[in-house]
């Protein structure tokens, strides 16, 4: 760690997480992690097997206070001694983005604090830097349940998006078909154990993309595929766990096949690159991070993949974009700043 360590309170709320966090640190890190508090809203959505927007943004609401008190308490600090307040201003549900961010415009006006305003992504692409200290250049493979891309990261500001899904998100894809397995939610997890006992061969399910050029992603095929597979196991029934094991050795061959294909874009422009940064929540899945390993030696590349409590949704994450923000000499966001459903990490290369 160089230079001056900046001390940032992160708040999250993008989605059905309701998270809040100190850190301090120094691009390029790694940095310290003073406190780190998620709240999973995972039994509100259950029975919905999937997130509604509106009972998460009523749980921020009612939680959030709470979560960034506590995380000041146990970081041992108050508001006056953080240098910044970060907060996710999108992408997400549009619900959960307006709470946390009004939560941190209100924080830092009433602490004359600069407000950072952090793009979710951003925060994903940024964390191994927190718990590495990752150097730019590098690959980032962003899986999550809501985005699935390739980027370039050559900086904060030097982004370069090679290929992202042209329909649903691989977590998106993993919950799906935990719910056409029968699986309970949250669906990722669920399927990652359910195919440890799994014949990876029993079913013949298609490689979505895979040889074709560019490093784009596709899953909504897959899921038909598995589907229909589960209507007409109906009749004569089929292997859970077999089914599960076949489902994600398709996402892997798939993931892997458009990774390569991401790299060398990546060396194109980056010809001394040799990093692979993996985040989102999917990267907790370890097969994917075994075959992603395999892949990076293979290539000349070396992985980079946070501890599984910092790849899913978290403030530390957050916290430590604000970090890097401050580290370069950034000012502060307006306090007008409206809160985005969509944002764009990178523009395509």
């Amino acid at each position: 760690m160089s230079g001056k360590a900046w001390t940032v309170l992160g708040i999250e709320t993008s989605c059905d997480e309701t998270a809040a966090s100190v850190v301090r640190g120094s691009a390029p890190g790694p940095g310290e992690i003073l406190s780190n508090i998620v709240f999973s809203q995972t039994e509100a959505h259950a029975p919905y097997g999937g997130v509604v927007p509106e009972i998460a943004s009523r749980a921020h609401l009612e939680i959030l206070d709470t979560m960034i008190e506590r995380a000041l308490t146990d970081a041992g600090l108050s508001l006056a001694e953080v240098d910044g307040i970060a907060a996710t201003a999108g992408p997400g549900l549009i619900g959960g983005v307006m709470v946390g961010l009004t939560t941190a415009k209100a924080l830092a006006l009433g602490a004359g604090k600069p407000l950072i305003a952090v793009n979710h992504l951003m925060g994903h692409a940024m964390t191994a830097r927190m718990t590495h200290g990752v150097e730019f250049p590098f690959l980032l493979l962003l899986v999550s349940g809501g985005h699935c891309q390739l980027v370039g990261v050559g900086g904060p500001e030097d982004l370069h998006l090679y290929g992202s899904t042209i329909d649903d998100a691989v977590g998106e894809a993993f919950d799906k078909a935990a719910k056409i397995l029968g699986l309970p939610y949250p669906g990722g997890p669920a399927v990652e154990q359910a195919a440890k006992t799994g014949n990876s061969r029993a079913y013949d399910l298609p490689r979505p993309m895979k040889g074709r050029d560019g490093a784009d992603f596709s899953f909504s095929g897959l899921k038909t595929a598995l589907r229909l597979l589960a209507q007409d196991g109906a009749k004569g029934g089929i292997s859970v766990e077999d089914a599960a094991a076949s489902f994600q050795a398709a996402v892997i061959e798939s993931l892997i096949d458009r990774t390569r294909a991401g790299m060398a874009l990546f060396r194109r422009d980056f010809p001394r690159g040799d990093v692979l940064v993996v985040a989102g929540g999917v990267a907790a899945n370890q097969a994917i991070g075994a075959a992603l390993a395999k892949l990076a030696g293979e290539e000349g590349f070396v992985t980079r993949i946070p501890p599984p409590k910092l790849c899913t949704d978290n403030a530390a994450m957050i916290a430590w974009a604000g970090v890097e923000r401050l580290s370069a000499g950034r000012a502060g966001d307006a306090l007008g700043l409206s809160p985005m459903a969509r944002w764009p990490l990178a523009a395509p290369a």
